[in-house]
């Protein structure tokens, strides 16, 4: 996020962008519903008709895959009327001319046609965010989870700078993360193209320091994605994999092609707290202990590391992560030493600019929000006051492209995946105990018009089926999807949705088109 979990409060616009915040991030949700008591008006873009959307003052239901174009027809609108921000976009953007060039033939008009969203609606919005003295960009996987997302962020970021909504309070572009860690993770270099603080493994000088510290060469290649891993396993080319806290064989699109793949290494170890179904197919399965049981760091979505301490010891033989880590490694001829986790903080500290003055010590305090550079400076609530991390944000003009897979008469339904609010990513925690027991199984949401001219009542068994599987599931008759459009979640290996989901990616972040796909759906 470019702005804090507190600033929503603090907006007059609040653009939800792809995200079900009040399933999914509900302690966001509820400061997002703090602003609209104090009279933010909150707008919703989402396929879905969710109980967030039912609270917004404005739902844009747009069809799944069109969001450029609803955001290239609100900034047409915007230029056209002459509500950009001038003297932003003069003294902090560049690139403005090719945008306005990019966006002219996207006229409200236009975009409805693509996006199904009324243009008189497209030209409310766009005028109102416009307007606003703080507007804030809330999104999700709704908008990343396609095979153009890298472009749906551009456009994202493209309007915020259009306006000047962004560099200030209870503004910016916030992608809310779907679990507790997973800024931190990033931040410490589990991405394939970066070491710790997105250093690129490219640079001579980063690959300098880092070996010099670690005592090692650090190649120049970028690694694979999981998806990538996952390819390359099936065709032979990764013969073992490690694996920490995932569950693919639950979370992955395609997932059939991953069981493909793990059943074709060598050796495989998952390190976990429990026996998922991706450790089913493990050689070895090393136990971790899970948050309670150790002591270290979180960097949540806002960018905030805090402190997380042990309550309980862990179970049997499990252990914290970095302890399996660093026996491992050790075992494997490459010596680690560490003592605890401030020894290893500290050292994060000295290679990573924007943790630099992020020690255990100020820690006991309070959480901290990167970019924090020396032990003096107090953390950066908000990103780009003065001007953004390459000097002059740049316009990156982008066009709509549809989904990869588009109904046919095969399979005439839009597929779409996402979470409920009982649960927790593959249920992996969720599922065991009460929550499991109240919201024990899930369903497909279909509209009341495709339901009944397929003979689907609610509560029936339907088969599910695209071009790479079925599944049966019970149905659920609703006004939640729209016609042509069926939902569930994946949290339920009992009916793994993402056997059925489109492992096609994006060419630039490579993140599969999980909220799209084509499907056939029948009486069972």
């Amino acid at each position: 996020m470019t702005n804090s979990i507190n600033e929503i409060t603090g907006a007059d616009f609040i653009l939800a962008c792809g995200t079900n915040t009040a399933d999914c991030h509900p302690v966001i949700s509820y400061k997002v519903n703090q602003a609209v008591r104090k009279g933010a008006q909150l707008v919703v873009v989402d396929p879905r008709v969710t109980d967030f959307a039912m609270t917004a003052s404005e739902h844009l239901q747009l069809k799944p895959g069109t969001d450029i174009a609803l955001f290239n027809g609100m900034m047409n609108v915007i230029i056209s009327e002459g509500l950009w921000n001038r003297e932003f976009v003069e003294n902090r953007t560049e690139g403005f001319e090719q945008l306005k060039e990019a966006v002219a033939k996207y006229t409200p008009e236009y975009a409805a046609e693509i996006t199904g969203v009324p243009a008189d609606k497209i030209r409310e919005v766009a005028r109102a965010y416009a307007k606003a003295e703080k507007a804030t960009i809330l999104y999700t996987m709704g908008v990343t989870q396609h095979t153009c997302g890298t472009h749906n962020v551009f456009a994202v970021a493209n309007l915020a700078m259009l306006c000047g909504q962004i560099g200030r309070e209870s503004t910016g572009v916030n992608p809310l993360r779907g679990q507790n860690n997973v800024q931190g993770a990033c931040d410490m270099g589990a991405l394939p193209n970066v070491l710790t603080g997105y250093q690129s493994v490219t640079d001579p000088a980063v690959r300098e320091k880092f070996g010099k510290a670690w005592n090692c060469t650090i190649s120049e290649k970028p690694g694979l994605t999981v998806g990538e891993m996952m390819s390359a396993a099936a065709h032979g080319d990764i013969k073992a994999m490690f694996i920490m806290g995932e569950n693919p064989v639950l979370s992955d699109a395609d997932a059939g092609h991953v069981v493909e793949g793990l059943k074709k290494l060598d050796f495989l170890v998952v390190q976990d707290i429990f026996l998922t179904e991706t450790a089913q197919y493990a050689d070895v399965v090393l136990p971790a202990a899970c948050f309670a049981e150790k002591d270290g760091t979180f960097t949540n979505t806002e960018r905030r590391v805090q402190r997380v301490r042990k309550a309980v010891e862990p179970p049997g033989q499990a252990l914290a992560d970095w302890e399996i880590i660093f026996r491992l490694a050790t075992a494997m001829g490459y010596p680690m030493s560490y003592a605890s986790p401030s020894e290893i903080m500290d050292e994060i500290a000295g290679l990573t600019p924007s943790y630099g003055g992020i020690s255990f010590a100020r820690l006991e305090e309070k959480g901290i929000q990167w970019p924090c550079p020396t032990p003096d400076h107090p953390g950066t609530p908000f990103l780009h006051a003065e001007k953004f991390s390459r000097g002059l944000g740049k316009f990156n003009p982008v066009e709509h492209v549809p989904p990869d897979e588009a109904p046919d008469a095969e399979y005439p339904f839009i597929l779409s995946t996402g979470r409920r609010l009982y649960h927790y990513h593959t249920g992996t925690m969720t599922r065991k105990g009460m929550l499991g027991e109240f919201f024990p199984a899930d369903y497909l949401e279909i509209s009341c018009e495709d339901a009944e001219r397929l003979g689907i009542n609610d509560g029936d068994k339907v088969r599910v089926a695209t071009r790479r599987g079925a599944m049966e599931i019970a149905a659920k008759v609703t006004y939640t999807v729209p016609k042509g459009v069926i939902f569930t979640s994946f949290h339920f290996a009992e009916t793994p949705v993402n056997m059925l989901t489109n492992p096609k990616f994006d060419a630039i972040a490579k993140i599969p088109e999980l909220k799209v796909c084509a499907a056939r759906v029948e009486k069972a």
